[in-house]
């Protein structure tokens, strides 16, 4: 623990101490704060102006007037008389019940040490009283709250998560941005006018520690003048020595440049990266946004969920779960019971999951369905095996790990040590569970065995 604290401490100074040119060659040399690599599950919340709609996602109004699709188009004509506005959408985005202290309490039971809320989505519509959008924000039309601030305020004093913003840099239809569009990006009002105000305006009033970004593909990074605000994020702004960011600041540089990589969305390799990345992913399998045309089987499953979370965690990446949010602000209860499935589970597993960094392995060589974590300490490395079925005959087998004399193996949730034998020709690890631990460990979705004491 001594040896991690000091590693803490040298990467802290190194951030407090650098200073970052607005290139990405500099840029990218800033170590990332230790929290997020920490934190390993985020919570992702898409909510705005698309939620009053609520049919087929965050998506809507593009698919109603940008690429138009039979289903929206037939939606609209026989639900909306033939002159309705996208506009008119946000008088009906209430959140009348939005309790933000009730939706803190709900992502810290859900073992979530992060939370990202979508302060602007590619609609325009700001979740704050921006300055930048004159009667398009939600304390001017619809709610006349401060959406961003109530959340940010919720989570810092009721919990100990941290607390984010995502952040559109372009908008569908706003004209300033259509007008530069047509200009193949020669003009930079919108840049000028719009984007950067809002980033700027938006770190200096809620100090995000992570700044999500997001709409960048039309244009480059030089368009979206990104490295001059990332350096100015990293050298000056009020969260610089702990703000966290993505790699989503203009075409071609996702999956190449910035913090940490996101990629692609519901980006999970499967294998081990080399860079910190994040698996921004949904609940819902076919939207980031609620909506009241989805069926159940769209949902995931908890065993779907921890798939995704273990897999990632053991590849060297974090999960950004996404929910949907009503108009009237109640996250519906089979995300809530997701929520605090998930929650359950790390109250017993979360040993194996926070905190962790990869293993040699990140599967196993014998048995499907495991997933290996590791944890230095001074006193020891333990090294997590993660299963996701429950082999019929209760013996586990393990390729992967090599023991000696000293291993010591143990279930976490169960309170004896286990009996383990070593494998054909000394490699790999039989371990006998008895039959009782299962039916006395709950949240059988999932299984964390320990290991200490391995040669590799």
């Amino acid at each position: 623990m001594t040896a991690y604290l000091i590693c803490v401490l040298f990467l802290f100074s190194r951030v407090n101490s650098l200073t970052y040119d607005p290139t990405w060659d500099s840029l990218d040399t800033r170590p990332l704060p230790p929290w997020f690599d920490d934190a390993k599950l985020g919570i992702f919340i898409h909510w705005g102006v698309f939620s009053v709609p609520a049919f087929l996602g965050a998506g809507f109004w593009w698919s109603w007037k940008g690429q138009p699709l039979p289903a929206i188009v037939d939606f609209m004509q026989k639900n909306y008389r033939p002159d309705f506005t996208y506009a008119e959408f946000a008088a009906m985005f209430t959140t009348e019940l939005f309790n933000p202290e009730e939706w803190a309490e709900m992502f810290q039971d859900s073992g979530a040490r992060y939370v990202v809320l979508v302060s602007k989505h590619h609609e325009g519509y700001t979740n704050w009283p921006s300055k930048y959008s004159f009667n398009w924000n939600s304390n001017a039309t619809g709610p006349n709250r401060d959406l961003v601030g109530e959340l940010s305020a919720a989570i810092r004093e009721k919990t100990h998560m941290k607390f984010g913003i995502y952040h559109s840099l372009f908008e569908w239809f706003n004209p300033i941005y259509l007008d530069d569009k047509h200009s193949k990006f020669k003009k930079r009002n919108f840049v000028r006018t719009k984007t950067m105000p809002e980033l700027y305006e938006l770190v200096n009033a809620y100090k995000p520690e992570i700044v999500w970004s997001d709409g960048d593909w039309e244009a480059t990074d030089a368009y979206w003048n990104s490295t001059n605000f990332l350096a100015w994020l990293y050298n000056e702004s009020p969260v610089k020595d702990t703000v966290v960011t993505n790699d989503r600041w203009g075409s071609g540089i996702p999956c190449k440049h910035g913090g940490f990589f996101t990629c692609t969305d519901r980006f999970n390799p499967g294998k081990l990266q080399t860079h910190k990345w994040e698996n921004a992913m949904t609940i819902d399998k076919h939207s980031w946004s609620y909506r009241r045309d989805v069926r159940l089987e769209d949902f995931l499953t908890i065993e779907d969920l921890l798939s995704q979370l273990v897999s990632t965690v053991s590849c060297g990446g974090n999960m950004l779960m996404n929910v949907g949010p009503t108009k009237y602000g109640k996250i519906s209860p089979i995300y809530e019971e997701r929520l605090r499935q998930l929650g359950q589970w790390l109250r017993i597993n979360g040993d194996g999951i926070y905190e962790t960094r990869p293993w040699i392995h990140q599967n196993d060589t014998v048995t499907n369905n495991v997933w290996f974590t590791m944890k230095k300490a001074v006193a020891a490395t333990a090294v997590y095996a993660i299963l996701l079925e429950w082999p019929d005959n209760n013996l586990i087998k393990l390729g992967a790990p090599i023991t000696s004399e000293n291993t010591t193996v143990s279930m976490l949730g169960y309170p004896e040590t286990l009996v383990w034998t070593a494998g054909t020709f000394g490699k790999g690890i039989n371990i006998q569970i008895p039959y009782v631990s299962v039916k006395t460990i709950p949240c059988q979705w999932a299984w964390t065995f320990k290991m200490t004491g391995l040669q590799n």
